[in-house]
């Protein structure tokens, strides 16, 4: 049986009339003979409609009541496509977690999909028809509706392209594909015809907003190959598969840069074992994301300087947990709003010398000053001025030849 599973996010059902337009790209898999399985998010907007509602019932409101509410957009989505394929004279009908059903594991708002009964499914196949599944939720062992949280809705593509052996998934979105850098802010960005899982995933984790990092880590998991690609025009989008599958020149796959970052100092700690970690533990107990760490230890080997970066809206919430914490001791305190963080991702780095060099090369050429730097095996980071970004992006793209066609 030849399976291909479809995903349309939020923009691609976002009106009726996209929506229509979604049925007729599901009946062009159809007329090619394959057997499809399509997954709905919520109309766009929807879910955050919804979650308003929980607030102004309340502040606390139930985690497993807020499961059944934001869950019901998907139904919403799910059921106009079926009826509008219904409509064009194909079986269809609207499958809700529980029916298929998906089970899932994990705590209500971030559970995950763990085992999907394929007979229903697999039975209405055969007979011809094209199941309309709800993305982003599941059913748990207590059968209660859970939802899978950020980019739930690909994971259960990614999940039911796993069960049922699926030749491909595809990912519908409002782009074309995954770029070279964000194409917002730079003209020059290219669509990116392949990409390896763990380019695109630490992509995704530096602010690339295709797909969400559970999601691309559950492909790369299961080996299932993704395409993303636009809902809205007729191209090929990018392919997201395993490394060995990638024939690739360029040493660099894709540039990315923040926007909401703060850089937090703490100048003269004393050095002594268990001070990085009585700084950093409120903070994890705060649920303050840290990004990067640098730590300087000083001439007479008695104090260090530590230095790291948040998201700018944890700001003042970090100050005073650093402020109030009296088990850490410090002559300096500083704060400074207005940094970037620029990274450059690509598996050719691995076996290549000298990508560092270059990068800091490049920027010290258009005297952009390197605050921070963070590196792994496929990437490098650098924490900059807000004010430069633009200019590093642009320099950086033409120095590892990602202004040239493909």
């Amino acid at each position: 049986m030849k399976i291909v599973v479809l995903k349309f996010g939020g923009t691609s059902v976002g009106t009726i009339k996209k929506i229509k337009r979604v049925a007729e790209i599901i009946v062009g898999y159809k007329k090619k003979n394959y057997k499809v399985i399509v997954v709905s998010s919520a109309m766009s907007g929807a879910t955050n409609e919804l979650i308003k509602k929980s607030f102004e019932i309340s502040d606390n409101f139930s985690d497993s009541e807020h499961d059944v509410l934001v869950s019901s957009g998907e139904q919403v989505s799910c059921s106009l496509i079926a009826g509008r394929l219904i409509h064009r004279g194909y079986k269809s009908r609207s499958w809700l977690s529980w029916q298929v059903p998906l089970l899932t594991v994990g705590a209500h708002k971030n559970s995950r999909i763990n085992l999907i009964n394929k007979n229903k499914i697999i039975k209405y196949l055969k007979e011809g028809g094209i199941p309309i599944v709800t993305g982003f939720q599941g059913i748990n062992s207590q059968n209660r509706i859970t939802t899978i949280g950020r980019g739930g809705s690909d994971a259960t593509a990614i999940m039911l392209a796993k069960f049922f052996k699926a030749e491909r998934c595809i990912i519908y979105t409002d782009v074309e594909g995954v770029f070279t850098t964000d194409p917002n802010k730079l003209k020059k960005a290219k669509k990116i015809k392949v990409i390896s899982y763990e380019e695109m995933l630490e992509m995704a984790s530096l602010g690339a907003k295709v797909m969400q990092p559970v999601s691309i880590q559950d492909a790369r998991l299961n080996r299932i190959d993704i395409e993303v690609k636009s809902s809205f025009i007729k191209k090929s989008g990018t392919l997201i598969t395993k490394k060995s599958n990638i024939i690739n020149n360029k040493i660099i796959t894709g540039i990315t840069s923040t926007q909401n970052d703060s850089k937090v100092s703490l100048i003269g700690v004393k050095d002594k074992p268990g001070v990085a970690a009585s700084i950093f533990k409120p903070l994890s107990k705060n649920l303050i994301n840290v990004d990067m760490v640098v730590q300087n230890i000083s001439a007479n080997g008695k104090e260090t300087d530590l230095t790291f970066t948040i998201k700018t809206d944890a700001l003042n919430k970090t100050k005073k947990i650093i402020q109030e914490n009296k088990t850490i001791n410090y002559r300096k305190l500083l704060f400074e709003k207005g940094v970037s963080k620029i990274s450059i991702i690509g598996v050719g780095m691995i076996t290549t010398p000298g990508v560092t060099f270059r990068m800091f090369q490049t920027l010290a050429n258009k005297k952009i000053n390197i605050q921070v730097i963070s590196t792994s095996e496929i990437k490098i980071s650098v924490l900059i001025d807000k004010k430069n970004t633009k200019k590093a992006l642009i320099a950086l793209h033409k120095e590892f030849k990602l202004d040239n066609k493909k």
